[in-house]
C-alpha cells in the first residue's frame, strides 16, 4: 500500500448549516494565510482551497498518514472551532472517492443548486491560486486538470444544464412572487461581485426599471452601475436609503452583516404599506437574520434559495444520476492513473 495519499477534508452545504459555514469561512486574505499553513504543515507535498458561499475544502497530497487529520486541526485552530464539533459535520475523503467528489463538484452536481454553472469558474479560479502559490504539483495539477475536462464533458453530453437554476432567477421569481409586476419596482444591489452582477441583470431582463449599486469599494459600485445603466450609491449612505428600494440584494464578502435591523426597521417605518424583500447572498450574511422578524419584510438567505430551487429538481434527476455515472467512468479511469504514480512517488521517498 502506498503512504502517499490523496485527501479533501472540509465542510460544505451537504452536512453544514448555514450559522457553522458562517463561522467556517475564510475571506480574502484568510484563504492566503492559511494557504501558506497548509502548506508548511509537515508531510505536506501538495495543497488548494476552495472556498465558495456553500462549501471550504481543502485537497491535498501527503507524503505519510494523517494528513488530513493535520491540516483539519490546524484548520479549526485558526477558526477557533471545536475540532470534535467540526467532526460531526466535516467531510472527509481520499483516494478514489476524494476524486470523483472534486469531479462532481467541478460538474456542479454537489452544488445546492444542482447544474449551476458559477462553480466550475470558482473551482478554476481556486485551482490558479494554488498554482500562483505554487502549493500544487504532478498529483493535484493532473486532477484538477482533468476535472474541468470531465466538467465540460458532461455538461456539454447531458442535459444538466437545461432549465437550469441559479441563485439569480430564484431572487427573481421570489420578487415575482411578492410584488407581482416588476414595472414598479426599485432594486438596490449592495456588493459588486460576480453573483450580484449576475442577480442584477436578471431583475433587469424581467422588466425591473430602477436600479442602484453600492459597494465597499465606490469605484467598483460606480463601474459596475455604469455597465448596467444604473446609479451608483456610497457604502456608508447604503443602510439609510433602504426606504427608497422595495428589492434589496446583498452580495458582499464583508466580515459582519451590511444591514442592521435598526437600519431596516427605520426603512419599513417610512414605508409601511408597501412590503420590503431582502436577499441576502452574501457568506458570512449580509443581513442580520432579525430583519426577518419585522413585519412587512420578507427575508431569504443562500440555504432559502436553495430549498426553494430543489422543489424543482425532480425533472432532472436522470439526467442527474447519468451525469454522476459519467463522471464514475472518468473518475475509475484517473484514479488507476493517479493511484500509480503515488504509488511510484512513495517509493522514490522510501529508497
Amino acid at each position: 500500500m502506498s503512504s502517499v495519499e490523496f485527501f479533501v477534508v472540509g465542510a460544505t452545504h451537504q452536512n453544514t448549516p448555514l450559522e457553522m459555514r458562517e463561522r467556517l469561512a475564510l475571506g480574502a486574505e484568510a484563504q492566503a494565510s492559511f494557504h501558506a499553513e497548509m502548506a508548511a504543515l509537515p508531510g505536506m507535498r501538495e495543497t488548494a482551497l476552495l472556498a465558495t458561499c456553500n462549501r471550504v475544502e481543502f485537497y491535498g497530497v501527503a507524503a505519510e498518514p494523517g494528513g488530513a487529520a493535520r491540516l483539519q486541526s490546524a484548520f479549526c485552530s485558526r477558526q477557533n472551532f471545536d475540532e470534535e464539533a467540526f467532526g460531526r459535520i466535516r467531510l472527509s475523503l481520499s483516494g478514489r472517492e476524494a476524486l470523483q467528489h472534486l469531479l462532481e463538484v467541478a460538474a456542479g452536481l454537489d452544488s445546492q443548486m444542482v447544474g449551476e454553472n458559477e462553480i466550475f469558474g470558482q473551482v478554476k479560479e481556486a485551482y490558479a491560486a494554488a498554482q500562483e502559490r505554487r502549493t500544487t504539483g504532478p498529483v493535484l495539477n493532473r486532477i484538477f486538470q482533468k476535472a474541468f475536462q470531465a466538467a465540460k464533458h458532461v455538461r456539454t453530453n447531458t442535459g444538466i444544464a437545461m432549465g437550469q437554476v441559479s441563485v439569480a432567477s430564484v431572487a427573481v421569481d421570489l420578487a415575482v412572487d411578492v410584488f407581482g409586476d416588476l414595472a414598479q419596482a426599485r432594486v438596490l444591489l449592495i456588493g459588486a461581485g460576480e453573483i450580484g452582477e449576475k442577480t442584477a441583470r436578471a431583475f433587469q431582463s424581467r422588466g425591473a426599471p430602477s436600479l442602484a449599486v453600492s459597494s465597499r469599494t465606490l469605484e467598483r459600485a460606480s463601474a459596475l452601475a455604469s455597465s448596467l445603466g444604473a446609479a451608483a450609491i456610497p457604502f456608508e449612505e447604503a443602510a439609510g436609503q433602504l426606504a427608497s428600494f422595495d428589492i434589496v440584494v446583498c452580495a458582499t464578502a464583508a466580515p459582519q452583516a451590511v444591514v442592521p435591523v435598526a437600519a431596516a426597521a427605520a426603512a419599513i417605518r417610512k414605508r409601511p404599506a408597501r412590503p420590503l424583500l431582502f436577499v441576502d447572498m452574501g457568506m458570512p450574511r449580509d443581513v442580520e437574520p432579525a430583519v426577518g422578524r419585522l413585519q412587512n419584510v420578507f427575508l431569504f438567505n443562500l440555504d432559502d434559495l436553495a430549498a426553494i430551487a430543489e422543489r424543482n429538481r425532480g425533472a432532472r434527476e436522470a439526467e442527474i444520476s447519468r451525469c454522476r455515472a459519467l463522471l464514475a467512468e472518468r473518475a475509475d479511469s484517473l484514479w488507476r492513473q493517479i493511484e500509480s504514480r503515488l504509488g511510484s512517488d512513495a517509493a522514490a521517498g522510501a529508497s
